[in-house]
């Protein structure tokens, strides 16, 4: 009977590098660079220049505002006496087409950012960029200048049409150009941001847009059936602060003889699109998209 052997101790393994690969390294052709704000800017112009509701909308609005424009200066031309229109601004018929084509700045201004929430869309979008306050700039600065670029033809297609239709009327000044071609547009196109501001914080579509709407019309119509003496300071305040008479006070035709006057409903558009913009901003960085 054999006597059983004790293992033999195993000598520990020697490890070796890995033999290095007989081929050369990939070097991927695709240049990685650091993104910033105009990649992003790129983006969303290529997003709000690509879908169908971007033409619509402007073509519509365009349609509007010069269709209204001229036809009320034509109107007006045809059917005035001898010396009627003398001391009138031939440049104030533009606002009736400008009120009408607002509606269309605002529903552009929501779809550019609560379509994508309904879509889905936003969550490809905060992949490709995680910056929110980055994407919320970017669509911001693109609607905004399309917005004024659209809006400034526009004005001033109908603001030399009208000129050369109403004879009798007096040669606008400088200033009086300044406001109701460059002042109106800045604020056209403010009340648009203000819409894409609070679209982002609705996130629905049809919600913002009423919204908007109610904001447009609602101060004006309410205080049309205000009648009761102890609500005259609230039927004034609303008369004044409506953003109908406050397109009318860019032509020096306002609905009162108090209130916001000049330049006023620019700088009162800015303040409120700021202070919005600044709680959108608040929301998007603290909610899920």
């Amino acid at each position: 009977m054999s006597t059983p052997q004790p293992p033999m101790p195993q000598a520990a393994p020697t490890w070796q590098e890995a033999p290095e690969p007989s081929y050369p390294g990939y070097t991927s052709p695709i240049p990685v660079v650091r993104t910033h704000l105009g990649h992003a800017i790129a983006s969303e112009w290529t997003k709000i220049k690509s879908v169908r509701s971007t033409m619509w909308t402007l073509g519509v609005f365009v349609l509007l505002v010069v269709g209204i424009g001229l036809g009320a200066g034509a109107l007006v031309a045809a059917n005035s006496g001898e010396g009627a229109l003398e001391g009138e601004n031939p440049l104030s018929f533009g606002v009736f087409g400008l009120l009408l084509g607002s509606m269309c700045i605002i529903t552009l201004g929501v779809l550019t950012t609560a379509s994508e929430y309904g879509t889905g869309m936003i969550r490809t979008t905060m992949v490709a960029c995680p910056s929110r306050g980055r994407v919320f700039a970017a669509k911001a600065i693109v609607f905004f200048v399309v917005a004024f670029v659209v809006t400034l033809a526009s004005a001033v297609v109908v603001a030399l049409a009208d000129v050369a239709l109403l004879d009798g009327a007096r040669e606008p000044t400088g200033g009086e150009w300044l406001k109701g071609t460059v002042g109106i547009s800045l604020y056209i196109a403010l009340l648009g941001l203000l819409s894409l501001v609070i679209g982002s914080i609705i996130r629905h579509s049809a919600g913002a847009i009423t919204i908007m709407i109610g904001l447009v019309l609602a101060p004006l119509v309410i205080a049309l059936f205000m009648f009761s003496q102890s609500l005259e300071g609230l039927r004034q305040a609303l008369f004044e602060y409506s953003i109908p008479n406050q397109l009318s006070v860019f032509y020096s035709n306002s609905l009162t003889d108090s209130g916001p006057s000049g330049w006023d409903p620019l700088w009162i558009a800015v303040g409120v699109t700021a202070a919005a913009f600044a709680g959108a901003y608040a929301l998007l960085e603290k909610r899920d998209v």
